[in-house]
């Protein structure tokens, strides 16, 4: 359980850190302006015409008498704005660091220089860097989709769907954010998804401490703009704890620098 309290620091300590550095946050918080900005016409359009998608998709209810038309289609439009939501809210981070490559790259090198006096570097040419990063967050993406349905489903439970259920649900989103944040400081260090995903689940007490308020938090997309860069920020810390860089880290060292050995090896 110490690992939770650790998670939640280091999402504070990057928010500090990025408080710290202006230049860095003003720079980290545009593509998660950018992407607010898609995401809300589109939530918006969905909010507009969502009831004529519903119509066409269902004319067999075309001839249903008052009140079964309205209230089925309705309930078909509410349900469809809830998933969008719900894929807005599983989605939202991965969009952002995949428009905010370069800023939070230079990010994440910069925390790393402030903390050990050096950024690793991946090696790969950026358009190699740019392709993992994308396809990586679309495995993740589609995970965490099949989650999302998953316990959109379970929620029907009665009791259990609207207790047991939300706290499952924040978890593994949680735990998703934490993958695409890392990723950032942990691509550099040539570790791959698989590898990636090993080290969190290694380690969940950790990664749920940083990411399950986190998730939270980003319920609201105007308040992830402002968290993302320090987010950026704490997952960079986080990511040297995993590979045993950081003196206060609880990390195992050793297995972690012999893991990136390795992934760095098949990339060549």
């Amino acid at each position: 359980m110490r690992d939770l309290g650790v998670g939640f620091g280091y999402l504070m300590k990057g928010q500090r850190w990025v408080a710290q550095h202006g230049k860095q946050y003003g720079w980290g918080l545009l593509p998660g302006l950018i992407t607010l900005v898609l995401y809300a016409a589109a939530l918006v359009s969905l909010a507009l015409w969502g009831g004529d998608l519903v119509g066409w998709a269902t004319p067999f209810a075309d001839d249903w008498s008052s009140p079964w038309q309205g209230v089925f289609r309705g309930f078909l439009t509410a349900l469809l704005f809830a998933l969008a939501l719900l894929l807005s809210v599983l989605t939202f981070t991965a969009v952002t660091l995949l428009i905010g490559e370069p800023f939070y790259e230079s990010l994440s090198e910069q925390v790393d220089i402030s903390e050990g006096g050096h950024a690793p570097e991946s090696g790969l040419p950026l358009w190699r860097d740019l392709w993992i990063s994308a396809r990586d967050s679309l495995r993740i993406v589609v995970r965490a989709l099949v989650w999302g349905v998953l316990l959109f489903a379970l929620g029907f439970i009665p009791v259990v769907g609207q207790t047991v259920v939300p706290v499952i649900g924040f978890c593994v989103t949680g735990f998703f954010l934490v993958e695409e944040l890392t990723a950032v400081a942990l691509q550099r260090r040539g570790v791959e998804l698989r590898e990636r995903l090993a080290m969190l689940r290694a380690r969940k007490t950790l990664a749920w401490g940083f990411g399950t308020p986190l998730a939270v938090a980003f319920l609201v997309p105007f308040v992830a703009v402002f968290l993302m860069p320090g987010a950026v920020a704490g997952a960079t810390l986080m990511a040297r704890d995993l590979m045993g860089e950081n003196d206060e880290g609880t990390g195992s060292g050793d297995g972690s620098r012999a893991t990136v050995a390795g992934a760095q090896r098949r990339r060549l």
